[in-house]
């Protein structure tokens, strides 16, 4: 729906905006330069009335409504995706519902590229372009850092942003096969309300609210909110959790403009940590899926996925004349997990019904099964303070689109182990009894501090954009980088300190690109980036990594933008070669005696395709495709593992989901869609290939009435048996066949 506000008065600024646009130009000192303009100087007194337009609909409306997106927020601002020499795809708010989605996992299947690991449990390791997005680098909400330790809900997503390739220039640290940028939603001039509520396949029950209220002339709040339960998600884990966040903006589309967000999200969930491979047969590799339903669970009662976050963030937006804006956010965290899971595993052959290893030819419901103990318990806090400054001036006859910035963070982890004589001896189970068994007597979970990390980082960066003729654009940035961090561990018995590191890192990033945009719409671009992981990334230092230097990676694209039927539909296209050119070697045969060896190298190259819009008023279409036919380790590999000359694991050929809906007269409105990988090694391991496989969806969905939708989703119809989280002794199923019906009340 596109609508017109109206007319706004010029902001008066309080004495509260002083205070802090006095700490926004303290974050960015902008030369002399950037002060000025071609504008006349009345232009400069204030911010002329901002009227929403047919051709300025706020995002946060157009994200409800559309499968498209012409803008992102990733390049730090709003920037039009054309004007983006690198390749990014946006998953809007209206995609996720569609879908039925309530997790930044199943969102990120939409997008093609993205496989997921099953070591940890929670989202600590998410490849793209067959690199690892690490715990405190690759996820951002609005922006900002976010650590991988949650399961992350979708009741707040505006939208969903992944900038695929090298992108330390913007984000520091991290970043080698891209970012991951969480949008929330912000309130917005219009009164607008929405309630969901949806029921489904295992007991699942999900009720949604969306509030958006005007306050003011200029002022507005909005207030989502979330509260999940169900008995099984389809791949043998429970569910309960509940979110809220709040937004409230004052002095929206002013001169100066503030803004609170407030987010709590808490998860009691259930886990299944995964089932082992199976080898057919004696004398063949492993590889293949244990023949049971997604939804078994082999583990015990009490084991859990719990976590409390609690984010709060405060930011100012100060609008020049003319095109420059200067953004101050500073945000601060609390973030809690507790996680007991079993793995489970075949037990070894003298315990088994006929005494032989289990094989395929000889599995059956009397199987005897081992469940290990699989803890993740730790707090952690972050403070981050970020200033981010764009602006455009005509400087030697030409223009200049400057972004510039500055940001600070603070992290500190505390992680808890059991007791070191607290063995937990949870009981076997066979193949035939998967709905779990009693719990662990809590009185065996009894844990103590056993590692401490903390870290200071901050950076500054640079970046130029050059209007260099109508249709030629050049971009050039550098970013300086460092991180001091520290790491102490502890004896989980005594108490007592067994060792403390600590370690020093900065380094410089780079991004250069060309663009060509020979209409408004068509855009071509080449573009050059860099990034760098250093050996605290997973917060902790061991005794050869607190002495190695980052690794660097580096990424190469040849890529085009182009939009059909009068820009509504949008199709991108990417050729990429990324390398992390410097990795750590850990072959036991060249790795130095204090430090790692960076003499390891790996690389990908491929071919990307996004489509998304509109094809006919009633066609609706979404499509991400990725084709790398070569991964390769070069060199520096891992003995025992991952060979020179070997595909690293984790990198499908292809990958590929397609989603499309079609309205059906004024009230029916159809979806199908179909979502999959061809085969691929899991983790570190080459010995035998996990099978590819495609699952199918659909929606059918009924206007009753003119605020009110029903809707009915189906996944997974062919009841696919497929391994979706992989690990080199484990997997994780994909979720089985289900469906969810959901009723939506907008008011």
């Amino acid at each position: 729906m596109r609508v017109m506000s109206p007319s706004l008065p010029p902001c008066r600024p309080s004495r509260i905006g002083l205070l802090v646009r006095l700490a926004s130009a303290a974050l960015v000192l902008a030369p002399p330069a950037f002060a000025q303009t071609n504008a006349p100087a009345k232009a400069e007194k204030t911010l002329e009335t901002v009227r929403v337009t047919a051709d300025g609909v706020p995002q946060e409306i157009d994200a409800k409504t559309s499968y498209q997106a012409v803008t992102s927020t990733i390049g730090k601002g709003k920037q039009a995706l054309r004007d983006i020499p690198q390749s990014v795809t946006v998953i809007t708010e209206k995609l996720i519902d569609d879908r039925s989605l309530d997790t930044l996992k199943d969102t990120l299947h939409l997008t093609s590229g993205v496989t997921f690991l099953a070591a940890e449990g929670g989202e600590e390791d998410i490849r793209l372009r067959g690199f690892s997005l690490q715990q405190t680098g690759d996820i951002f909400v609005d922006g900002m850092r976010d650590p991988a330790i949650y399961e992350r809900d979708t009741f707040n997503y505006d939208r969903l942003e992944v900038l695929r390739g090298s992108a330390s220039m913007l984000f520091g640290r991290g970043s080698t096969g891209g970012v991951v940028n969480q949008v929330s939603k912000q309130a917005y001039m219009l009164d607008q309300n929405e309630v969901d509520a949806t029921y489904g396949t295992g007991n699942y029950l999900r009720v949604e609210s969306d509030l958006n209220l005007v306050t003011g002339a200029a002022s507005a709040v909005r207030l989502t909110g979330m509260k999940t339960q169900a008995d099984n998600n389809g791949a043998g884990a429970s569910i309960d959790k509940e979110g809220l966040a709040a937004n409230f903006r004052h002095g929206i589309g002013e001169r100066d403009e503030y803004q609170f967000g407030l987010y709590y999200l808490k998860n009691r969930n259930g886990i299944n940590y995964g089932l082992p491979w199976l080898t057919p047969e004696p004398g063949t590799t492993g590889g293949k899926l244990i023949d049971k339903d997604p939804s078994a669970y082999y583990g015990v009662d009490s084991d859990q996925a719990n976590s409390d976050v609690t984010i709060g963030t405060l930011s100012h937006i100060h609008r020049f004349s003319g095109h420059s804006e200067l953004k101050t956010s500073l945000r601060a965290g609390k973030y809690k997990r507790d996680q007991r899971a079993s793995a489970v595993r075949f037990a070894a052959a003298a315990s088994q019904p006929n005494k032989t290893a289990v094989f395929g030819n000889n599995i059956s419901d009397s199987t005897v099964l081992t469940r290990g103990s699989n803890n993740k318990i730790m707090d952690h806090d972050n403070q981050v303070l970020q200033s981010d400054f764009s602006g455009r001036y005509t400087w030697f006859g030409l223009r200049h689109d400057v972004l510039t910035g500055v940001d600070l963070n603070h992290e500190a982890r505390t992680t808890y182990g059991l007791l070191a004589n607290a063995a937990l001896n949870k009981p076997t189970t066979t193949l035939g009894d998967d709905d779990g068994t009693a719990g662990v007597d809590e009185g065996q979970r009894a844990v103590r501090r056993a590692a401490e990390f903390e870290a200071t980082s901050g950076g500054a960066y640079f970046q130029d954009m050059l209007q260099l003729s109508e249709h030629w654009k050049l971009l050039g940035g550098l970013r300086w980088d460092y991180m001091d961090g520290r790491y102490t561990s502890f004896n989980t018995t005594s108490g007592a300190m067994t060792a403390e590191r600590g370690r020093h890192d900065s380094l410089m990033s780079r991004r250069f690109g060309a663009l060509y945009q020979p209409t408004s719409e068509m855009s071509f671009h080449f573009s050059y980036g860099s990034s760098f992981n250093t050996s605290g990334d997973t917060y902790q230092y061991d005794a050869l990594g607190s002495n190695t230097d980052p690794e660097k990676s580096r990424n190469v694209e040849l890529g085009a933008k182009l939009d059909w039927l009068s820009g509504n539909l949008s199709t991108r296209f990417a050729i990429f070669h990324s390398t992390k050119y410097n990795e750590r070697n850990t072959d036991t045969e060249s790795v130095n005696p204090t430090n790692y060896v960076l003499s390891g190298q790996r690389y990908t190259k491929g071919f990307e395709t996004d489509i998304a819009g509109r094809i006919t008023p009633n066609w609706d279409m979404f499509l991400s495709y990725t084709w790398i036919p070569v991964a390769k380790i070069k060199k520096g590999a891992l003995t025992g593992s991952e060979l020179v000359g070997a595909r690293p694991g984790l990198i499908p050929k292809h990958q590929a989901s397609l989603w499309t809906t079609y309205k059906l007269g004024a009230d029916w409105r159809f979806g199908a869609g179909v979502t999959g990988r061809t085969k691929m090694y899991p983790a570190q391991v080459n010995a035998f290939q996990v099978a590819g496989y495609a699952t199918y969806d659909a929606m059918i969905e009924y206007q009753v009435r003119r605020n009110l939708t029903l809707k009915l989703n189906g996944t997974n119809l062919s009841n696919e048996l497929y391994a979706d989280n992989v690990y080199r002794g484990h997997y994780v199923p994909g979720i089985g066949r289900s469906f969810a019906l959901t009723a939506s009340y907008k008011f």
